[in-house]
């Protein structure tokens, strides 16, 4: 396993709509596993390929609490087959738009259709963090950052902010 480099906004590559995975082998489960230590390590509770410069249909996630067993999640090529009407509002927050928060509002409940690390397929009905995690990170797959649901001025802002943080870090 290795860590990867997340990208952040504004980088194109983020706007890209990601391809589907042919099949499930193991360079396709090395790249879950370095996702997964990626997204540890930063810390955060999802993860797409594309935010590790990867455009492939391919999302990783632990919604573990601090102190609980670890519990990963692995998504290939997954499709939401139903969402609620009901909505709900969560405070969300992106490893690609780091330290930027805001309340974002998407269907409650969801119903997710995807192949598991093994290749099988799974149905998987989403209520709570789940249903709002998994939404946002299939939004990766189609290009589409949390902040693209704010006003421009707030895109704006939390763009500003991450490009003043990357350059505050890079070395003079």
């Amino acid at each position: 396993m290795a860590l990867r480099e997340i990208i952040t906004a504004p980088d194109p590559r983020l706007k890209q709509v990601s391809k589907p995975v042919e099949k499930v082998d193991d360079a396709l489960r090395a790249l879950m596993d370095d996702m997964l230590e990626t997204m540890y390590d930063a810390p955060g509770i999802g993860l797409a390929a594309i935010q590790v410069g990867e455009p492939l249909r391919v999302i990783v996630m632990d919604l573990a609490g601090e102190g609980e067993e670890p519990a990963p999640r692995y998504f290939v090529n997954p499709e939401i087959l139903w969402t609620s009407d009901d909505l709900a509002s969560y405070e969300e927050g992106c490893l690609s738009v780091p330290d930027y928060y805001d309340e974002v509002e998407r269907p409650a409940l969801c119903k997710v259709k995807f192949l598991d690390y093994n290749g099988d397929e799974q149905v998987l009905d989403c209520e709570g963090l789940l249903a709002t995690c998994i939404q946002h990170e299939m939004d990766h797959l189609e290009g589409v950052l949390f902040i693209d649901y704010l006003s421009r001025l707030k895109r704006e802002r939390a763009v500003k902010k991450v490009q003043k943080a990357k350059r505050l870090k890079e070395p003079a």
